[in-house]
């Protein structure tokens, strides 16, 4: 597969010393390590941080926003490998539920997805800029419950690569996946992470340690 045998970075405290993990998915062009450097603004040790690396820097080729088929088969490659992720630090005594997904972009695309469509109760979700993904996004599509989630969708309203109408179809969907979910449409940000984002992200992390 695409992305399966990338690198997989991290920072933080070792898995079999952690507590709480989290799951850091870069942007398009980006990388691993530039996601990673996130970590500190968090100034939370005590958890393990662990950002996978797609290759090419990018996880799917289209817009998150094109049929999903357009961007196959590199997005089912970029879910199992955040699966593979997650597996990992389970393996390491660490819960679903002490473990929380945050991306930037199309990162923050893909961690939505992923936990849409593997609805349990996690830590949390941390959606930066991105929405669900495929042309039409519909609740038939996932199944489960996310059991009282904290979910974060916090975006730029405009911001070029995300319409602001797939942030708020997307915490309609997570409501009715029974997730807690805050959304802030920022007026003009651009596309960016800012420091309200951080700060919510923050108490999100310092509740379930």
């Amino acid at each position: 597969m695409i992305h399966q045998n990338q690198p997989l970075l991290a920072a933080g405290k070792p898995l079999s010393d952690a507590s709480a993990a989290m799951i850091m998915v870069h942007g398009r062009g980006a990388s691993a390590e530039s996601i990673l450097s996130l970590a500190s603004e968090f100034d939370l040790p005590e958890f393990a941080y662990l950002a996978p690396q797609a290759a090419g820097y990018t996880w799917y080729p289209q817009r998150f926003i094109a049929p999903t088929a357009q961007n196959e088969p590199h997005l089912s490659s970029a879910l199992q490998r955040v699966g593979e992720v997650v597996v990992q630090i389970e393996q390491h005594g660490i819960p679903a539920e002490k473990i929380i997904l945050l991306g930037f972009s199309q990162g923050a695309c893909l961690v939505v997805e992923y936990a849409a469509r593997n609805a349990k109760r996690w830590g949390g979700v941390a959606v930066l800029s991105g929405g669900l993904i495929g042309d039409k996004v519909t609740l038939e599509n996932y199944t489960g419950s996310l059991d009282g989630t904290p979910a974060f969708l916090g975006c730029s309203d405009p911001d070029f690569h995300i319409p602001a109408e797939r942030v708020r179809e997307s915490t309609h969907i997570l409501r009715q996946l029974s997730a807690d979910v805050t959304e802030r449409l920022y007026p003009n940000l651009g596309h960016t992470i800012n420091q309200d984002e951080v700060d919510f992200v923050r108490q999100m992390m310092k509740s379930i340690l």
